[in-house]
Formats: structure tokens, C-alpha cells, sequence
């Protein structure tokens, strides 16, 4: 047994059941732009297309769609269309996608303390 599994076992997890949830999370959050888009929704309690687009420097449209439908469909954000005219559509995250914030604030905790920038122009 490896020191990691029997810091595992010892812990009462299994090692396997724990590397699946992993697996089956960064399916979606590796995904590029997913925790950006969360993170952004999470900031205001809800944010139009083309803020949302703004707010999340270099993407297109078409892939900001894709995505936010993607993490509507898995029940993270809320998509809310307005009577108006012409209606205004609004994105915002649902208490499940609301969940993710502290461990995102975590991992960018993590990213300042222990992440070198990369130098300018290689990134």
C-alpha cells in the first residue's frame, strides 16, 4: 500500500470512490471557462449575456452560450427570461452552483500562496 492510500484508508475514505468524485467534478470545471463563468455569476446575483461576456475576457459568444447551457443543464446556473420587450435574459447560480463559491475562493487562496505568475508573454 502506497503512503497515500494508507493516509486514505486510515482516514475511513475509499481511495477509489474518492478519485471517481474527482473525475466526475473536473469533467465539468476543467472544462475551460466553466469556473470562470461560475465564479463570475456567483459575484453579483444575477448577470445579463452580454455583461457576463464582458466580464469574461476572451471568450466568444458562441462558446459563453455552449456553456452556460451546459451548466444550466446540470443544474448549477439559472437562465430567467423577462415579459419585457424586448425580453432581457439573466443568468444566475442556482444554491447548488451557489455551493462551489467558497471552494473556488479555496482554490484561488491556494493559487496566490503556492502558483509562480508566469513571466509576461508566456503564459
Amino acid at each position: 500500500m502506497t503512503p497515500r492510500e494508507s493516509d486514505t484508508v486510515a482516514e475511513g475514505r475509499d481511495v477509489h470512490v474518492c478519485d471517481v468524485q474527482l473525475r466526475r467534478a473536473f469533467s465539468f470545471l476543467g472544462k475551460r471557462w466553466n469556473g470562470v463563468i461560475l465564479a463570475t455569476i456567483g459575484a453579483r446575483d444575477s448577470i445579463g449575456f452580454a455583461d457576463l461576456k464582458r466580464a469574461v475576457n476572451g471568450i466568444t459568444d458562441s462558446m459563453l452560450s455552449d456553456r452556460l447551457t451546459e451548466l444550466a443543464a446540470i443544474g448549477l446556473v439559472r437562465r430567467s427570461v423577462t415579459d419585457a420587450k424586448p425580453p432581457a435574459v439573466s443568468y444566475a447560480l442556482t444554491d447548488e452552483g451557489a455551493r462551489l463559491l467558497p471552494v473556488f475562493d479555496q482554490l484561488a487562496r491556494w493559487a496566490a500562496e503556492n502558483l509562480v505568475e508566469p513571466c509576461a508573454g508566456h503564459e
